[in-house]
């Protein structure tokens, strides 16, 4: 019991240190490793970015000798491939530590227990599923794209008590406050990529970055943070977008999605504007294509932020896997524009919603639900 009680609580220690890449590990996944002997922390670390030291390596590194006959406690199994970086598995075994503690096999193909296998192969102990609930937690879109190619998507909305995000005109700034649009930000830097649609784009002008001032963290992971600037994402498929609007005016990544370049393609081209054909049914853009490239570009999450049109589009397809709504204590009335644009005539329609998180942020509330059942074609 002492043995499993401790076990617990360096994992859960490993947990907390791979969540301090929540903003910048992109498009690896978020991984924390604690070294102890006795029970006594002797070396820690964490994945800070894509192409720097793993988890495990940076541990070892601060452990120094003390790692020999230590105990590994790392978030996702240790890699046993060659990538930017060596094998952390090796890595492990040349440092003498006698025992690993995994809290979930890694789900990357090259991969897959290959890691684990190494290690006990060379006489390491090893145990892994310890907290592994709270390790998928952390990752969610490495693991999805991982075992089906295809990231994470949020659905980000806000609304008024009476579940409206606009008034009639389109006008929606702002309905919520401003620690509900500072979470937003985190949202967005965790990301991969931010989706949003011609008409938010013209309606707002919004931009669609990440602004370390507006994150609500410390300087220097906001800095960090606001560095990695997501892809930004315009579904406009009749290109209606001018190129004057702020989205292309700002630093960063930009993909414009379309269904037929026509003869403006040559404008864009001509900003280092990246066009992206991916025309669909009924002169729409293929939006599970879309994701299926953003899968392939290595983004492991995108949020999509765009009105109840796009936003009923992502969802009537079977898309979304989570849902995020900013609720705020005020009514924009009967005239105002609905969450999302479902056209359901019948109860029988009705889609069902597990509610995973419920918290007051500033003076409005956040809801987090997952659809109940899979509706995926």
């Amino acid at each position: 019991m002492p043995e499993e009680f401790a076990d617990r609580r360096l994992m859960a220690r490993a947990i907390q240190l791979a969540a301090k890449g929540l903003y910048t590990t992109e498009p690896n996944p978020r991984v924390g490793c604690v070294l102890a002997r006795d029970g006594e922390i002797v070396g820690e670390g964490w994945h800070v970015c894509a192409g720097e030291g793993h988890a495990e390596v940076n541990a070892l590194a601060q452990a120094g000798e003390q790692a020999r006959g230590a105990t590994a406690y790392v978030t996702l199994e240790p890699c046993s491939h060659f990538g930017k970086t060596p094998p952390c598995a090796d890595a492990l075994i040349n440092a003498g530590v006698s025992r690993v503690v995994a809290a979930m096999q890694d789900p990357n193909p090259q991969v897959a227990g290959q890691g684990l296998a190494r290690l006990r192969a060379a006489g390491i102990k090893v145990d892994c599923g310890l907290l592994e609930s709270d390790a998928r937690d952390l990752n969610p879109g490495f693991i999805k794209r991982m075992q089906q190619g295809l990231p994470w998507v949020r659905l980000k909305l806000a609304m008024s008590l009476d579940g409206r995000t606009a008034m009639a005109s389109g006008e929606s700034q702002w309905i919520t406050g401003p620690q509900a649009r500072a979470d937003v930000q985190r949202l967005r830097a965790r990301s991969g990529a931010v989706i949003s649609g011609a008409d938010s784009v013209l309606l707002d002008d919004s931009a669609l970055t990440v602004r370390a001032a507006e994150l609500g963290l410390d300087i220097e992971l906001a800095q960090a943070a606001a560095a990695r600037q997501p892809l930004r994402v315009l579904v406009d498929g009749q290109l209606r977008v001018p190129l004057q609007q702020r989205l292309f005016r700002e630093a960063g990544p930009v993909l414009v999605v379309c269904t037929d370049p026509q003869q403006c393609a040559a404008d864009y081209l001509s900003q280092q504007i990246e066009l992206l054909t991916l025309p669909g049914a009924d002169g729409k853009v293929d939006l599970g294509a879309l994701l299926r490239e953003l899968g392939q570009r290595g983004c492991n999450e995108v949020l999509v932020e765009s009105g109840a049109g796009l936003a009923g589009a992502f969802w009537r397809a079977g898309l979304v896997d989570e849902l995020i709504v900013y609720m705020a204590p005020r009514l924009l009335g009967s005239r105002a524009r609905p969450l999302l644009e479902l056209p359901f005539d019948e109860m029988a329609e009705a889609m069902d919603l597990d509610v995973t998180d419920m918290r007051v942020i500033g003076r409005d509330w956040r809801i987090t639900a997952r659809p109940v059942f899979s509706f995926r074609e």
